[in-house]
């Protein structure tokens, strides 16, 4: 299954030895040389069909490969006879479109055996194993080295993610309290477009506490006894990262709110900039209008300098209302 199978390798006391062509081979050799070698098996989006033979080989649970099929699963951690299943979800930030993208990936550990399965086209397999491969070291802790590695390559970019939306989300509550923000943005769609990403990164951080909580303990099988330390790192970088997230989105709350609360202060600075022009619009509409009704006996229609007085009193109370209306902050 050459579009399936990324990468196939026997790595014994810490070092890659071959690829095999025939994984069941390899299986069985590694089995064979039990505590001192294991198989690394990746795999890419594999169909039903395909994923039946891998599962059958290496007796993979039908609930576990199940879920690795549907790739629609919260991180977690599960616990069967023959192995041991764990759900991470990496996450992407597109800085350019501030669009947090999460990928699925599925690791299954077994005495003698690691059993990868990713979906998306991104992911830190390929990175890990190549820095695995340069630290022998580590390898030669067997399967559990490779879910260590994996989970600390998830956990650590997810602490990168939250640093770039972070930097973006300033640069948001920058524009919502600019003096020269234009009002042609929609700044509440793109706050609470932000806030849903932040959403999105939360699904993916806050599930996983509970499997590396889980990690840490005594008796996990397929685990190696001293890796709990390497769990507890990992575990306080995740809480780091789920600290971050609360922050963001605790502050797009905020910067939320006070960006309707400026919209209501801006609505009612309007509102009183309309009445006061209203104001000043209805005095020399209510003059003219009473003197335009001409009804005979209305004794200023006959003084000489009337005219000039009305146009002088419309003028004196206008001025006298534009001084008010300016004093007090509604012009």
């Amino acid at each position: 299954m050459p579009g399936v199978i990324v990468d196939c390798a026997i790595y014994r006391d810490g070092r890659r030895t071959e690829r095999p062509d025939d994984f069941p081979t390899a299986l069985r050799e590694a089995r064979r040389q039990r505590g001192h070698a294991f198989l690394w098996l990746g795999v890419h989006e594999p169909t039903p069909e395909e994923f039946e033979r891998i599962s059958g080989e290496f007796g993979l649970h039908p609930l576990a490969v199940e879920d690795a099929l549907k790739a629609h699963q919260r991180p977690k951690l599960e616990v069967y006879d023959d192995s041991l299943f764990m759900v991470l979800k990496p996450v992407d930030y597109d800085a350019r479109t501030t669009t947090v993208t999460t990928t699925e990936l599925m690791v299954f550990v077994g005495d003698a055996f690691v059993v990868t399965v990713r979906h998306g086209e991104t992911g830190p397999l390929a990175a890990v194993r190549r820095r695995l491969e340069h630290r022998p070291g580590t390898l030669r802790h067997g399967p559990t080295s490779v879910l260590y590695a994996v989970s600390d390559a998830v956990v650590d970019h997810y602490i990168e993610v939250a640093t770039a939306l972070q930097g973006d989300l300033e640069e948001l509550e920058a524009e919502v309290f600019s003096p020269d923000r234009t009002e042609s943005r929609n700044t509440a769609a793109e706050i609470y477009a932000f806030k849903r990403q932040v959403l999105e990164f939360r699904r993916a951080t806050g599930p996983l506490t509970e499997p590396m909580t889980r990690l840490q303990e005594n008796g996990v099988p397929f685990v190696h006894d001293g890796s709990r330390p390497f769990f507890r790192d990992v575990s306080d970088h995740l809480a780091r990262a789920n600290d971050s997230v609360e922050g963001l989105d605790r502050l797009l709350s905020d910067v939320l709110a006070a960006h309707l609360a400026q919209m209501g202060v801006r609505q009612n600075d309007d509102m009183r900039k309309i009445s006061a022009w209203a104001a000043l619009a209805a005095v020399p509409t209510l003059i003219a209008g009473i003197y335009g009704m001409n009804f005979h006996h209305m004794p200023e229609l006959g003084w000489r300098f009337g005219y000039a007085g009305v146009l002088l009193a419309m003028a004196a109370i206008e001025f006298s209302l534009y001084r008010l209306f300016k004093r007090r902050g509604w012009l």
